[in-house]
């Protein structure tokens, strides 16, 4: 059996796919599988990491007004469209699997109009303008949320749930905390602004690390994204803190061990994304979440929101953070052990860690009876 999947551009995108994919190996071995991505997304480095077979295909997505930039990217468009047929063509795909990202659009297009079935998985409450596009030619629709069900076709889709990578579920507090040179017995905090950063995080956490710097109870784990880790780190130095020796203090750049950081996380700063949501709610782990305000549709608001209205997660939005802000949130919440737990509680309530296989099963069944 063939199989493509494609997502990319972040790990929102990318982490659901690999895990779908390693969801169908367990259960069909002998699957051929062929990755498409881009060349200047994150899955060009994590997915061949992974062992899998990849191609790139050049896209990106448009400025929200009229550029000559725009002029270029409509060109890509259209050669990556060219590109995503010969792909198809090419692998004889018996379906193809698509989790976001601006690759998946014309790779789920190609495959559609070649006669191969198509599965969508949306993974935010408010369904992106792609997936929304390609519901219409889809075999089947993969949801995350209960709210984005209602955009798509009723006899299509499907509430699976968002896929977690089954180390999400299997590490433990133990491992996390030889992972990073913790102590197990102490609160932590984890703190992350997605795979690619979140500048008014960061800023806003160099007052908090400065502050936690003679505060040895709790400890902090702090993944500032690859392009803001150099200038988080220099206004920590310039505020008189070297990060280094405290023990009880991490700042990193990126992680690719987040299931070990999640084991011991006791309270999570993140922004909204449904990957790292689903993955919190598979772990039970409390959230204070800040959403990115520029998201498409304010989809990650949305997904906040969900989590907040269900007792899982506090959210402070992205104009109203700041270093005090945050301090404060924290405090309120490490304090609260009773909070805590019930928050706790209600994100456990709110996982899905089955997703993954389910989505799986139904990629196959589509596979085998329409390839």
């Amino acid at each position: 059996m063939n199989i493509i999947v494609s997502g990319g551009g972040t790990g929102g995108h990318i982490y659901p796919a690999l895990t779908i994919i390693r969801a169908i190996q367990r259960r069909e071995p002998s699957a051929r599988i062929l990755y498409v991505g881009t060349p200047h997304g994150l899955e060009a480095d994590i997915v061949p990491r992974e062992g899998l077979n990849f191609i790139a295909v050049d896209l990106a997505g448009f400025e929200r007004h009229l550029s000559f930039e725009n002029v270029l990217r409509a060109w890509r468009a259209v050669r990556a469209v060219a590109r995503a047929r010969g792909i198809v063509h090419g692998f004889h795909p018996n379906i193809a699997i698509g989790t976001g990202g601006y690759v998946a659009g014309p790779i789920l297009l190609a495959a559609s109009l070649a006669g191969v079935p198509t599965l969508v998985q949306e993974q935010n409450a408010v369904a992106g303008v792609t997936n929304r596009i390609l519901s219409h030619f889809a075999t089947a629709i993969a949801v995350g949320m209960e709210d984005a069900r209602r955009v798509f076709p009723a006899e299509k889709t499907y509430v699976t749930g968002n896929p977690i990578r089954p180390e999400v579920l299997t590490a433990t507090r133990a491992e996390g905390a030889a992972a990073f040179g913790f102590d197990a017995s102490k609160k932590t905090v984890l703190v992350s602004g997605g795979s690619r950063g979140a500048r008014t995080i960061n800023r806003a956490m160099v007052e908090v690390i400065c502050r936690a710097a003679q505060q040895t109870e709790v400890q902090y784990l702090h993944v500032t994204g690859a392009e803001e880790y150099e200038d988080t780190c220099a206004r920590i130095r310039d505020a008189g803190v070297d990060v280094s020796q405290y023990p009880h203090l991490r700042v990193v750049p990126y992680l690719y061990n987040m299931p070990q950081a999640m084991a011991m996380a006791d309270v999570a700063v993140f922004r909204a994304g449904a990957t790292g949501l689903a993955e919190l709610a598979a772990r039970g782990v409390p959230a204070i979440l800040i959403p990115y305000p520029y998201a498409a549709e304010n989809h990650q608001e949305k997904n906040a929101r969900a989590m907040e209205t269900a007792g899982a997660a506090e959210v402070i939005l992205n104009r109203s953070l700041d270093g005090t802000v945050l301090a404060a949130a924290l405090d309120r919440l490490l304090a609260d052990d009773a909070r805590r737990d019930a928050m706790a509680a209600a994100m456990k309530r709110l996982g899905k860690p089955e997703a993954a296989e389910e989505i799986a099963a139904l990629a196959l069944r589509i596979g085998k009876r329409e390839g």
